[in-house]
């Protein structure tokens, strides 16, 4: 890369300072940390959204608990040498000043090392705010051609290139930082910027230089699935990308990349793990119930794409590691793969006419047509929830044809409700229950959807009508939730179970609503009542229905499959045992072929792999796991928050929509149908 080129990075690396600071300083303001000093050291304010606050509060925390297990270490002895901490790539962070108010400098100091231009702004919005010089006490100002920006008694501000090596360790040199001194280096987000070899020689150099010391780094990693495109993708676009990612994918590639660098001691975890693990599960709580929040899934995707790293040297700090192997996280990887099954588009339509939406429902109306209504997507060139009906058309045996239709008539409008589900009442009858309109605003009403076709019969100009229907309650002020058909005292019952509402953020209770009535009747259940969950998967099978997965009351999925049994006296809740363990998960979709439950991609955090189908026997509870072949799709699949429709006569499963508002990246949805192939399925039964 020729100098202009590596200004023009350097620019580009240097605006993903200022959209953190804002970040920041708005994960302040709405109570998730306290600093009053982010606002300080950034001009104009930002309105983050719910998620980009959990992941940058997850960050803080991260690097937080590193830091102040460091200071503990090395300040706690009397007569000990003074800690540094040398922050690099330090940004408009306000990591000084925190560590100044709560006491934690007593016997330590910061130095911070960023571009020349971003340290000189922020040593100018230092000496210009009183409140921040209060804390640095008498400073010294500097040429502006100076590499020392400020100077304090405990905190100095450099401008420099982190891959001018030799410069950097005179220049800190210079501004009294001591080799031999315990030394925490600090890289949030900074070494995936450099090219590989810059970060290579910076690794190695701390290594070599610094005796007795801490490297802690917070970066992206799991470059390869569909979230991990996206994400380099995004920064791509921004002129910053990620550089290193397919050399050093996951936690275990960066450990060895560090322990070969010449560190002594080296752990490392995604973000999922630190906050299970090393936060309370209070102050979870907490956390979570400081905003309405519904995007668990791009929140875990999230955090399984980011982790913290603390690599040391030197006898203190590698015999007290910050993160103790005491606290472990479980690990439940999927059984080796049984098989796989290929992955290819049906559908192409440039028109517009595509399914591009997620938290959606979708029905088979008849082995020609499937109806999906609702969700988050595009709709006339903006994304919003979709007001409009997408109709599925087949047109020969493996063709189909999207059309995007709206409602009709004189009846009740469709209220651009999502997480509802969809029945299937008759060729031309749909039931909608449940949804939301917002985190805070349920979709109340039961609605009826009938469709309706021309004159001629054609697919072509079929039409959707929209009318209330059901009992005027608000037993259904739920989202996230399953409907269910079963069968008691040969009735037809729509079993209503989970989800979350806007006072409960799990439910744990179950509604059966008489489909010939309308009405909502009370049928006995018995046995151990299963844990409240929402996001989980539930499908018919002989009179009951089956729930698999979902995410429990902490936030965390589950693995149990349980059986709604019908009895004598009306069902009982069974669990079924499966063998061997599935690993937990949500937001799948799942389907009942030949006795077999088909659990379709979703969201889990117990393991670094990616969701495929898990194959379970209903009777024996056998597991089997089978990969998803996405060659022939030349997009990343997002397999969470879409919907699936099985077609058994032609052993295949259509995949529709999918995907969801990834973190700080921008929003994805699956832009194309996409089939599965499951006839490896049956052709391993014949074996």
């Amino acid at each position: 890369m020729g100098p202009r080129g590596r200004e023009r990075r350097s620019g580009a690396v240097q605006s993903t300072n200022d959209s953190s600071a804002l970040s920041k300083s708005s994960l302040a303001a709405h109570g998730y940390v306290h600093d009053p000093f982010a606002a300080l050291l950034v001009p104009g304010t930002a309105r983050r959204a719910p998620l980009i606050h959990r992941g940058y509060y997850v960050r803080a925390r991260a690097v937080g608990h590193c830091v102040r297990a460091f200071l503990e270490r090395t300040c706690a002895a009397p007569g000990a040498p003074r800690a540094q901490v040398v922050s690099l790539g330090a940004g408009s962070d306000s990591l000084y000043f925190r560590l100044k108010t709560e006491g934690r400098l007593t016997g330590a100091a910061v130095w911070e090392v960023d571009f020349p231009d971003v340290a000189r702004r922020k040593a100018e919005r230092i000496q210009d705010t009183p409140e921040l010089c209060e804390l640095t006490g008498p400073f010294q100002s500097r040429d502006p051609a100076s590499v020392l920006c400020f100077e304090g008694a405990d905190y100095r501000l450099l401008g420099l290139d982190l891959r001018q090596l030799p410069r950097l360790d005179q220049a800190l040199a210079a501004a009294g930082l001591d080799a031999a001194a315990p030394t925490l280096l600090l890289a949030e987000a900074v070494l995936t910027y450099l090219e590989p070899n810059d970060a290579a020689a910076l690794i190695a150099w701390a290594a070599q230089r610094f005796p007795d010391a801490l490297f802690v780094i917070y970066e992206q990693m799991r470059p390869h699935d569909a979230f991990g495109q996206f994400m380099q993708q995004h920064f791509r676009q921004l002129s910053s990308p990620l550089h290193g990612l397919d050399r050093f994918p996951d936690v275990e590639a960066q450990q060895h990349r560090f322990l070969q660098a010449g560190w002594t001691d080296c752990r490392a975890m995604d973000m999922n793990e630190f906050y299970r693990c090393f936060l309370s599960s209070e102050e979870c709580q907490r956390v979570e119930n400081l905003e309405p929040f519904d995007e668990f899934e791009e929140w875990h995707l999230k955090c399984a794409h980011y982790f913290i790293l603390a690599a040391s040297t030197g006898d203190t700090l590698s015999q007290s590691p910050v993160f103790p192997l005491s606290e472990v996280f479980p690990r439940v990887d999927p059984a080796s793969p049984s098989g796989v099954f290929p992955a290819r588009v049906v559908t192409s339509d440039s028109q517009g006419r595509n399914l591009k939406r997620y938290g959606h429902a979708s029905v088979l109306l008849s082995p020609s047509i499937i109806l999906s209504t609702g969700g988050f997507g595009e709709q006339e060139g903006r994304h919003c929830r979709v007001s409009k009906f997408h109709l599925l058309s087949r047109f020969c045996d493996f063709e189909w044809k999207g059309n995007q239709i709206c409602s009709c008539g004189t009846g009740a409008l469709w209220d651009g409700r999502l997480y509802h589900t969809m029945t299937r009442l008759s060729d031309t009858q749909v039931l909608v229950l449940g949804g939301r309109l917002s985190p805070v605003t349920p979709a109340l009403g039961i609605l009826q959807l009938g469709v309706c076709k021309s004159e001629d019969n054609s697919t072509e100009d079929l039409n959707v009508t929209v009318k209330k229907a059901g009992p005027e309650d608000s037993t259904l002020s739920c989202w996230r939730h399953s409907t269910t058909e079963v069968s008691y005292e040969n009735q037809k019952y729509l079993f209503v179970y989970g989800g979350r509402s806007v006072v409960e953020p799990v439910l744990s209770d179950w509604h059966f609503l008489h489909m010939g009535t309308m009405a909502w009747v009370s049928i006995p259940v018995e046995g151990e009542a299963p844990e409240g969950r929402h996001s989980h998967s539930a499908c018919s099978w002989q009179g009951g229905a089956v729930i698999a997965g979902g995410l429990g009351v902490s936030e965390e999925p589950l693995s149990s499959v349980l059986f709604l049994k019908p009895s004598s006296c009306g069902f009982l809740w069974e669990s079924i045992v499966i063998q061997p363990p599935i690993t937990p998960r949500y937001s799948h979709t799942a389907h009942v072929l030949n006795g077999k439950l088909l659990l379709v991609g979703g969201v889990w955090i117990h393991s670094s792999s990616v969701p495929g189908v898990t194959v379970i026997d209903l009777t024996t509870g056998l597991s089997s796991e089978y990969q998803i072949d996405t060659t022939c799709v030349p997009w990343p699949l997002m397999l969470h928050n879409h919907t699936s429709i099985l077609l058994p006569e032609e052993q295949q499963l259509l995949l529709l929509g999918g995907g969801g508002n990834c973190f700080s990246f921008g929003t994805y949805f699956n832009p194309h149908i996409v089939t599965l192939d499951l006839s490896s399925l049956s052709a391993g039964e014949s074996d």
